[in-house]
């Protein structure tokens, strides 16, 4: 346990019912005893604390003036968040009270929390591991239900549970391993080689599922990168404005009006889109224009989607064929607006595009569900069923991962090259040590303060 107490506002700054300040450390309960008073009580009294209890008071400055009605909690080591003593202080919301009260814990022998530092004392004291702690944050920024349904599973320890079972099975393995080195004279080499083939070719099946499952879990962690793409005056805008159910980006008739990217966030029936407005593709003398087309362009390479937006009411111009070439081997959602117009738009040479096009009218508010039906297809076969399955949402988990498997490949290699059993045992101990490094079994201090300089102060 660390040596230090320390403190913060756990609760987001601004009007609210509620302010919490949280203490955390061996000096937590006495730092509790010099600026609070219970109700009825007077300052002579000793302050006698009942652990897991609401206790209604007072916190007091250094000279002993009322700051705030509080309700204050004592959570007693080892059974808290951090495994160690806590102090939260309920006061009333607004600036000026919670940073008060800050201010006079601060002056008793106590210092303010860095980023993510009560979650990283829980890591480093035991109470959970790196996974769980990385589901923390995820919990905190999660944008849609699955999204957080993922992250409530690794916090309860699911993506623990499988990995530190595949660490177990190998370092039965490597003991069985050293036996046969220390001891060469029971001969069992066959048989140890057999396990390890076996081991390995079942761990990297584990792995592989695993694998598999990551670009879904990071397209509903980080959301369907989108970039709606089309010619001036086809109605981008009005069509972000539409999926956003808001005036986000301005609409004009006036060509060129969206001159940089638009980028905003929502979830349509549970399916995250990070939608890119972007300024009409066109030649323009306009310099301003001129870069936002640039702009729009570079941000085919980024996306995960497009949606590329015709005109309807106007026939195929070589602005269209422009960007049709621009977006070959992407994945592409092609939108027909204005469908409430004539149809002027042939497109006779381009039979796939004719096919797949979706026909909508954002003026009447038409076509939406086609979309999001089509995205779902497109990115989740479907549907969205994670309650079942346990899914990759970490980047860093699936990199270690792809690093483990590498190792085991190695294994099965050298068995096949009839190598000795210690090069063997080299590659199973750097699988076990990357699937280690995914929960925090073996981590470089850098990487743990990486991870924890994510977190908001309070947690």
């Amino acid at each position: 346990m660390s040596e230090d107490t320390i403190v913060a506002i756990a609760t987001f700054p601004g009007n609210a019912g509620i302010n919490i300040i949280r203490i955390s450390g061996d000096n937590a309960l006495n730092i509790a005893g010099k600026i609070f008073m219970k109700k009825n009580s007077n300052r002579e009294s000793k302050l006698s604390l009942k652990s897991r209890y609401l206790h209604y008071g007072y916190i007091l400055d250094k000279n002993e003036k009322i700051i705030d009605e509080v309700l204050l909690s004592y959570m007693k080591s080892p059974n808290t968040y951090t495994r160690e003593d806590i102090i939260e202080i309920n006061c009333h919301g607004g600036v000026i009270s919670a940073k008060k009260i800050l201010e006079t814990v601060l002056e008793h022998d106590c210092r303010l929390a860095e980023n993510g530092e009560f979650t990283k004392r829980a890591f480093l004291n035991g109470r959970i591991d790196l996974t769980q702690a990385e589901a923390v944050i995820d919990i905190i920024n999660a944008k849609t239900d699955s999204s957080h349904e993922i992250s409530v599973n690794h916090l309860e320890g699911r993506l623990s549970k499988e990995i530190n079972k595949i660490i177990k099975e190998i370092m039965d393995l490597l003991a069985n391993i050293e036996v046969n080195i220390d001891f060469p004279e029971y001969d069992e080499d066959v048989i140890t080689i057999n396990k390890v083939k076996t081991l390995s070719i079942n761990v990297i099946e584990e792995i592989d599922r695993l694998i598999r499952t990551a670009d879904t879990g990071k397209i509903i962690k980080e959301g369907i990168k989108t970039v709606i793409l089309g010619k001036p005056n086809v109605g981008k805008s009005s069509l972000m404005n539409f999926l956003l159910n808001e005036n986000r980006a301005i609409v004009t008739d006036i060509p060129g009006t969206t001159r940089d990217t638009i980028e905003e966030y929502v979830n349509i029936k549970g399916i995250p889109l990070r939608i890119i407005d972007t300024a009409g593709i066109r030649e323009t003398d306009d310099k301003i224009e001129k870069i936002g087309v640039e702009k729009a362009l570079d941000k085919i390479n980024e996306s995960d989607l497009i949606i590329m937006v015709f005109d309807s009411s106007k026939e195929l111009e070589s602005e269209d064929e422009i960007i049709i070439n621009h977006i070959k081997g992407k994945k592409v959602i092609y939108i027909r607006n204005k469908s409430d117009l004539e149809n002027k738009l042939d497109l006779s040479n381009y039979d796939e595009i004719e096919k797949d096009i979706i026909n909508i009218s954002v003026l009447k508010n038409e076509g939406l569900e086609n979309i999001i039906n089509k995205i779902n297809d497109m990115f989740f076969q479907g549907s969205i069923n994670i309650s079942n399955e346990l899914i990759i949402n970490n980047v860093r988990h699936k990199n270690l991962l792809i690093k483990a498997k590498k190792s085991l490949e190695e294994v099965l290699k050298s068995i096949e090259e009839d190598m000795t059993i210690d090069f063997i045992e080299i590659d199973l101990k750097d699988a076990m040590e990357s699937l280690g490094l995914i929960v925090g079994a073996s981590v470089s201090d850098d990487l743990v303060e990486k991870i924890f300089t994510e977190f908001c102060i309070g947690k």
